[in-house]
């Protein structure tokens, strides 16, 4: 097991690709801290990590209130005693051009995506450097590199992920932390199962393998930057997009 007896802290872990990196780092040996807005949701990934045989915590997780933040990790310490993996996952997405684009709609995803995750890896900084040991990875995406347009908010927040993650790097190395960023693709999902079959066409002609990610492409990449198969690695972004984005 890869992960045997970490403890990982997963936001946005409730559903969707959250839920699927929880369940991976639970059935490669972790303890899991499933953090999410929506309780009742979390508290369903909870039950699943634990039919895996491992411990689990459902937490109430806004991460856009810093000091509600701080106090949740303070209940994994009493609970679980280190927090030993971040995965910042929590994002929105509220897409708009630009010149239509509200001031609120700016805000709400720069809130929840880029404040939100400095606010993530701040609150989990104190417990790593005190035990000289930990891993941050944090989900980005293809559009932080590329921009889109109708997604100026979303593109500026996961850009900014990036930045903040090398930063971070750099910041928290002599410490033995690693941070990595993920910049996932076009992924399948609730929201993409959606899409006319045109409009999934197009998508498919921009990407070279010639198919859509799932999101246990996604999962399998995280496993491997919080596991010790990635402890020289750090202050790097990966693509998990089928090749739509080669530097």
């Amino acid at each position: 097991m890869r992960l045997k007896d970490k403890v990982a802290l997963i936001t946005g872990a409730a559903q969707g690709i959250g839920r699927d990196i929880a369940l991976k780092f639970a059935a490669e040996g972790a303890d899991i801290v499933v953090g999410d807005i929506n309780l009742e949701k979390a508290s369903e990934t909870q039950s699943e990590i634990e039919a895996l045989g491992r411990k689990a915590m459902a937490l109430e997780l806004n991460v856009t209130d810093y000091a509600k933040l701080n106090e949740s990790i303070n209940k994994i310490l009493d609970k679980f005693g280190k927090v030993d993996i971040l995965v910042n996952n929590a994002g929105i997405t509220k897409d708009n051009l630009i010149l239509r684009m509200s001031q609120s709609e700016w805000d709400a995803v720069i809130n929840v995506n880029l404040k939100g995750t400095f606010n993530c890896i701040k609150a989990v900084s104190r417990p790593m450097v005190k035990q000289k040991n930990g891993k941050i990875v944090s989900i980005a995406s293809i559009i932080g590199l590329m921009g889109n347009a109708g997604q100026a908010n979303y593109a500026a927040s996961k850009a900014g992920i990036i930045a903040l993650t090398k930063t971070v790097a750099k910041e928290l190395s002599s410490r033995n932390i690693n941070a990595n960023a993920v910049a996932p693709g076009f992924i399948q999902t609730e929201m993409t199962a959606k899409l006319p079959e045109e409009v999934k066409a197009k998508m498919l002609e921009a990407i070279p393998l010639g198919k859509l990610g799932t999101p246990q492409d996604v999962a399998n990449l995280c496993l491997f930057l919080a596991s010790e198969d990635a402890n020289y690695i750090t202050g790097q972004v990966i693509t998990v997009d089928g090749g739509m984005v080669m530097a």
